[in-house]
């Protein structure tokens, strides 16, 4: 069966793609010059030039003095993405907190926000409603900065699809229409926003994205993130992309059922790994108020912190193995409130890794389990979501030529 011809693209579509191309390899790189782009992206240095003028005319590029590369001819202008103009907002939502921040084209946090509330007890209009507040707030600082939002991410807890949460748990949400609400909440704030693209996904897919995007992993593409909060969220990135599974529910991993016979979750459910990991069963657990006193103690030596973090990362490193057997990551990346807890988590996690991975490639000393990067976070990687769509399509989002 002959299968249809993609409609070839005219000469706008190829300048347009172009545009994309030049724009994401200097961002990409930080810094670099006309004729390194050339030689990256395959193109002619005059249509590299050419496309460079107008993305500065569009306000997405800077030039920024000379750099010698050591050879003859003359010094090339150095070209860096901008950091006013076009920017990503980043909302996190979770159970106990609400985190806005505000990422420039550079890739740069230039404004965060994060206000402490108790989410689990209010409708969920209203919880959007004050993430809204906080976003306005942050919105406004970004102006002094000469920064205007492309777009939202929104970075919620709990299974999302197509703009609403389908199922929160620990928030007690169901269908809740959230990108609609969210957008009506800011635009009400501030007018100059109606109209907002606004996307959404699961907190631990926007962790992922930002470790991936943001964080420190060098060449790694293929990972499990995991997301230690209230529950337990699970992420999956091969090869530079989120598996997302057949409806986009892939990932649920603090729902899998380390114990049939352990306490009941709030999914319904016996046993889910979060009823031994997540943040409330850990804290109760070591009879401890908060992360900081439970890391305290535990360095501390008390008997009850450290064998509660022992058993936590026994769950943990059961539920991970079983990931890993499956989906064979390069390393398994831990984030949210983990980091602070590896010392003592982590040794009883690897352990399970090297007893179950049926490969023998997870001994202790292989560094493949990791702490997430301390600059990463799901409001880093929602506003990351929108700078790629900037970069996608720089056309899209730039300034008009002389305005």
């Amino acid at each position: 069966m002959n299968q249809p011809t993609e409609p070839k693209a005219d000469k706008a579509g190829v300048r347009r793609h172009n545009l994309s191309l030049v724009l994401r390899t200097v961002h990409e790189a930080g810094e670099t010059t006309r004729a390194a782009v050339a030689a990256r992206v395959g193109l002619t240095r005059p249509a590299v030039s050419s496309l460079v003028e107008q993305l500065l005319d569009l306000g997405l590029l800077v030039e920024s003095g000379k750099t010698f590369s050591g050879q003859a001819g003359r010094p090339g202008t150095v070209l860096k993405p901008a950091d006013t103009g076009p920017a990503g907002l980043g909302v996190e939502i979770n159970v106990d907190y609400v985190t806005v921040c505000v990422v420039d084209l550079t890739g740069t946090d230039r404004v965060r926000r994060t206000e402490h509330l108790d989410n689990r007890d209010a409708e969920a209009a209203e919880v959007l409603a004050r993430a809204a507040r906080v976003a306005a707030d942050a919105l406004d600082a970004a102006a002094e900065r000469r920064l205007a939002p492309a777009g939202a991410g929104l970075a919620l807890p709990g299974l999302v699809s197509g703009g609403t949460v389908r199922q929160a748990p620990n928030l007690g949400w169901n269908a809740v229409p959230a990108e609609a609400l969210f957008g009506e909440a800011l635009a009400a704030l501030r007018p100059d926003t109606a109209g907002l693209p606004v996307a959404s996904d699961n907190e631990a897919n926007m962790a992922a994205l930002a470790e991936l995007w943001f964080g420190a992993l060098g060449d790694l593409r293929t990972f499990l993130h995991l997301t230690g909060e209230i529950g337990v969220g699970g992420a999956i990135v091969v090869h530079g992309e989120l598996l997302r599974g057949a409806h986009g529910f892939a990932g649920e991993i603090g729902h899998l059922v380390v114990d049939a016979e352990g306490p009941r979750c709030r999914c319904g459910s016996r046993g889910c790994l979060e009823q031994y990991a997540g943040q409330t069963a850990l804290l109760a657990a070591a009879d401890a108020t908060d992360v900081p006193d439970l890391a305290r103690r535990a360095g501390a030596g008390e008997p009850r912190p450290l064998a509660a973090l022992a058993d936590a990362g026994r769950m943990l490193g059961r539920a991970v193995s079983g990931a890993v057997n499956l989906l064979d990551p390069e390393a398994v990346v831990l984030g949210g409130i983990y980091p602070q807890l590896m010392p003592w988590l982590a040794p009883a996690v690897a352990e399970e890794l090297a007893t179950r991975v049926v490969s023998g490639l997870w001994d202790p000393d292989a560094n493949r389990l990791r702490p997430a990067s301390a600059t990463t976070d799901a409001s880093r990687g929602a506003a990351g979501l929108v700078l790629h769509d900037v970069l996608s399509d720089p056309l899209a989002y730039g300034r008009v030529p002389g305005a």
